[in-house]
């Protein structure tokens, strides 16, 4: 995608194909170093990492157009016409000489701009630093290209000696011949445009002089359909669903809107130029008034006149409550600040919790009521769920906390490459299967008709796999959520399988944001989070079905006091009762059994029959020193009492969770202080009273954000410095240095 639009851009702005030539053929090359200096620099070629190879590019082919662009212009000079050999090789020297320190300057501070993506660390610093290295390679490899391959790549192409008839002619003959052949071998029409190409540069020397120009554009805007359609079929911007020939004429819309912006600006640069020079001062109410509407999007309209409301108190009016104000400040609330962006995973992790008190019987059917709800859902292709912990130290769930792993379809019945497959459909679009039925989409969704009962067809339509109404992801969840909506279940925060994982080992939490409770005792730390709880769920910003309070202390136990009277009297002591409770309801091991290297323990108990209910644990006989067998109701009291179902300690004291989410468009910093204002405003007033020996703090994926956001504070200002110390020694003024590359790396910062 990246080169065919660099392709289109570079025919359109130069008009020149052999230069197009020079400038293009930077890229392949540029790319293959940049894949060298990642082999020696150790950095693996990931996604990201592949994605600053794509950022680069546009600025590689900057490079060579500010390049040839310069040569070319010295050629078209007066006295460097039809110049050759030895003073052609001059000519190019001195016009690329002329603009190599001004080349080497940009670039420098492009790559001192990367300064603060290095200085990341931790998770941002493994995502965003391969991005960085991977574009500064790139741009190094353009480089060194643009100084040393590019000029006599240019001289080269330049001082070619031809016979121009006779190339044309031969040039027009192989694109017929393989235009045709490439249709008959392919079965499409495109390579057609091939014929055209060559039967226009056939009888281009048949034309009259005045008509030569427009057999140039004709080649270039024949050149520009192909890369153009090429482009939309890979692109596909408006998505499969809607014919080719729509994503063409949008793609072609969208291309032709811009390169006609940039030819405009390029058209009519002098006048506006010459302008702009004679009304200083008018001119400079457009970068003032721009950066005062950046500062206004970016912090928002409350933020940015909130002196103004304040002076308006202190008169007794507040305006904050009239309807303009409310209207313009919900509007522009400002750009909200998130750590990291949510990838798409292709799966969800829904970890929804019962309540403490549940069974372990009644948890095995809820989480098998849930995977019989998910798997309905027609979006869905597997849900696999779990309750409890395995055995493991580093898993600790109790059996009320569940776990449902669901991975959903990609929307459209896809290639292991991920383009969409077509399949046959009748006149009325309707798909037919192999048993010769034919079924609307809608209607195979619903009777859950697989890819293998469909009829491939290279001319058919594409078969989506989501509903109508399922209009992304976040649609699916929203599914999810409603149908995993049982009595006696909670809600669970949008979470996602690898993501979730990563916010467990950095915070310990189930979600993306929490407050932790510590406090002196569990009972007031699950009291004083269901207060918490109460208090979230009236954040606007707080999604308020995801909040949940751990319901710490409300595990039912059965605890058995042993009557010390009652077993003096058997002459027994509290050990040799507390071992056949032991041996005969929680299991003793007697012995190891070895098969070849494994072990197992062997462990006696009484069966679950004569150990499933209170009544019958009485009835467990126990031997006296005088042989009598006592039953075991008559040496204790059986009583139920409430415990915790599991127990958390952090920084010495013992903690308690109270989970949260937020809405959508709402960022989790912004969400995470409106939560704590909220709190802060309730203590103030006096409505929540902190006990005695609570503290509570928020964590979450934010406290990522913060950390990264007081490094750069550091590292941003130092980066700006440099560049505008660079700025400062290209151009050996320091008024000069106060251009608009400036502001608009500090723009590109914000």
């Amino acid at each position: 995608h990246e080169i065919l639009i660099c392709i289109i851009v570079v025919l359109v702005l130069m008009m020149n194909l052999r230069a197009s030539f020079i400038i293009s053929s930077l890229l392949p090359v540029g790319v293959l170093m940049t894949f060298i200096i990642m082999r020696y620099a150790g950095v693996d070629a990931n996604v990201v990492a592949l994605s600053g190879i794509a950022i680069a590019i546009g600025v590689m082919v900057d490079i060579g157009i500010v390049f040839v662009e310069n040569i070319i212009r010295h050629l078209e000079m007066p006295e460097n016409r039809g110049v050759k050999g030895k003073e052609l090789m001059h000519v190019i020297y001195d016009a690329t000489k002329e603009v190599a320190s001004a080349i080497t300057t940009a670039l420098a501070t492009t790559v001192v701009s990367f300064i603060p993506v290095f200085a990341m660390v931790g998770a941002e610093g493994k995502l965003f630093r391969p991005l960085a290295f991977t574009k500064t390679f790139a741009l190094i490899g353009a480089f060194v290209l643009g100084i040393v391959v590019l000029p006599a790549l240019a001289h080269f192409v330049f001082g070619i000696n031809y016979d121009k008839k006779k190339v044309k002619r031969t040039w027009g003959i192989i694109l017929i011949v393989g235009g045709l052949l490439l249709a008959i071998y392919m079965h499409i029409w495109l390579p057609l445009v091939l014929c055209v190409l060559g039967l226009n540069s056939l009888f281009e020397h048949k034309l009259p002089l005045k008509f030569n120009d427009y057999s140039k554009y004709i080649n270039i805007g024949l050149t520009l359909f192909i890369a153009t359609f090429f482009l939309a079929e890979e692109w596909m911007p408006l998505g499969p669903q809607n014919y080719l020939i729509v994503n063409y004429l949008f793609v072609l819309i969208l291309l032709g809107s811009i390169l006609g912006t940039l030819l405009s600006i390029v058209h009519f640069y002098e006048p506006v130029l010459e302008w702009c020079l004679n009304n200083k001062g008018k001119f400079m109410l457009i970068p003032l008034f721009t950066l005062l509407f950046g500062v206004f999007i970016w912090i928002g309209f409350d933020s940015t006149f909130g002196f103004a409301s304040k002076r308006f108190e202190k008169i007794g009016w507040n305006i904050k409550e009239t309807k303009v104000w409310s209207s313009i400040s919900k509007t522009f609330p400002g750009i909200g600040s998130e750590f990291m962006p949510t990838l798409n995973e292709g799966s969800f992790l829904l970890m929804p919790t019962a309540m403490p008190h549940t069974g372990l019987e009644e948890s095995k059917n809820t989480v098998q009521k849930l995977d019989m709800l998910l798997a309905n859902i027609p979006e869905v292709d597997i849900t696999v769920g779990k309750l409890g912990r395995v055995e493991s130290a580093i898993d600790p769930a109790p059996i009320s906390m569940f776990e449902n792993i669901i991975n959903y379809k990609p929307e459209y019945i896809s290639t292991e490459n991920g383009k969409p497959k077509r399949f046959k459909v009748d006149k009325e679009d309707k798909f037919v299967l192999k048993s010769g039925i034919a079924l609307s989409n809608e209607e195979a969704l619903f009777k859950s008709i697989k890819e293998a009962d469909l009829v491939p067809d290279s001319d058919g339509e594409f078969f989506r796999n989501w509903r109508s109404h399922i209009k992304s992801s976040d649609d699916i969840w929203k599914e999810i959520i409603k149908v995993s909506n049982l009595p006696g279940v909670t809600s669970a925060p949008k979470l996602q399988p690898i993501e979730t994982r990563l916010v467990m080992l950095q915070t310990g939490m189930r979600a993306p944001m929490g407050i932790k409770v510590y406090g002196p005792d569990l009972t007031t730390i699950q009291n004083f989070g269901l207060v918490l709880e109460a208090i979230l769920k009236q954040v606007p910003s707080v999604k308020t079905e995801a909040v949940f309070a751990d319901r710490i202390v409300g595990k039912p136990y059965l605890q058995l006091n042993i009557n010390r009277s009652a077993i003096a009297r058997y002459g027994l002591s509290v050990e040799k009762v507390q071992q056949i409770i032991e041996t005969a309801v929680g299991g003793m091991n007697i012995t190891t059994t070895v098969e070849g290297r494994e072990r197992y323990p062997v462990r006696v108990r009484y069966p679950r029959e004569l150990r499933d209910d209170p009544e019958k644990i009485k009835k467990i006989l126990v031997p006296t020193p005088t042989g009598a067998q006592v039953p075991l109701g008559d040496l204790i009291d059986v009583e139920f009492v409430r415990g915790p179902q599991m127990i958390k300690s952090e920084e010495t004291f013992l903690v308690g969770y109270v989970l949260f989410d937020k809405k959508e468009k709402f960022a989790e910093v912004d969400v995470v202080n409106d939560a704590q204002e909220m709190i802060k405003n309730k203590i103030d007033t006096g409505e929540l009273l902190v006990p005695k020996g609570v503290s509570y703090k928020f964590s979450g994926s934010y406290e990522n954000q913060i950390r990264a956001v007081k490094k750069l504070s550091i590292v941003i200002p130092i980066s700006l410095i440099v560049i505008f110390l660079l700025l400062y020694f290209q151009l050996v003024a320091g008024a000069e240095s106060l251009s608009p590359a400036t502001f608009s790396g500090c723009a590109g910062y914000s």
